[in-house]
């Protein structure tokens, strides 16, 4: 039996690297990005994906899990940046950024747990074209979302929504190795 756990904390290790390589390359410039940014810069990310999926080919040669692996980072940059909301100092420290990361990375792996734990790893028998028009539902649902204010009725908000992308994301990394 897999170890789920093991095997996810293996792969947000790989994001984490990114994700911190890439604060030394350039600052947290990322702070400037809005909510919808993030949002279309994950859309990107996951429409390639598709678009490669379906035509069974590509032209630039950089690897799908790459896109997979921003699909995460850029889903906890939209937690930091939720959390962040009304602070105006767009530079944080490489410290400052990565203990932010750590505490969403930590609270959507929680999330991970529990689902898990409920669903039985159903995860397990999903494809990866599953797990794209799964994120690709969820930026649909955020934007529609950031459309009403931010504001459900019934529906949980864009953190949840953020939550279950990086987790899909994860999982296609998991079951592509």
């Amino acid at each position: 039996m897999a170890n789920t756990e093991q095997e996810y904390n293996e792969v947000v290790a790989v994001c984490r690297n990114i994700f911190s390589k890439k604060t030394e390359d350039y600052g947290t410039s990322w702070r400037v990005m809005r909510a919808i940014s993030i949002v279309d810069q994950i859309y990107i990310k996951v429409q390639r994906i598709r678009n490669i999926q379906n035509l069974g080919a590509q032209k630039i040669e950089d690897e799908v899990s790459g896109e997979w692996k921003a699909i995460v980072n850029y889903g906890i940059i939209a937690l930091i940046q939720d959390e962040l909301i009304g602070h105006e100092n767009w530079d944080l420290t490489k410290e400052e950024a990565t203990t932010y990361y750590d505490k969403h990375l930590s609270e959507t792996r929680d999330l991970m747990l529990a689902k898990n734990h409920d669903y039985g790893e159903a995860w397990r028998n999903m494809s990866q074209e599953s797990f794209a028009d799964l994120i690709l539902t969820k930026i649909l649902r955020i934007k529609q979302i950031l459309a009403n204010d931010g504001k459900t009725q019934v529906s949980e908000g864009t953190d949840g929504n953020f939550r279950d992308i990086i987790n899909y994301a994860v999982f296609a990394l998991i079951l592509s190795q």
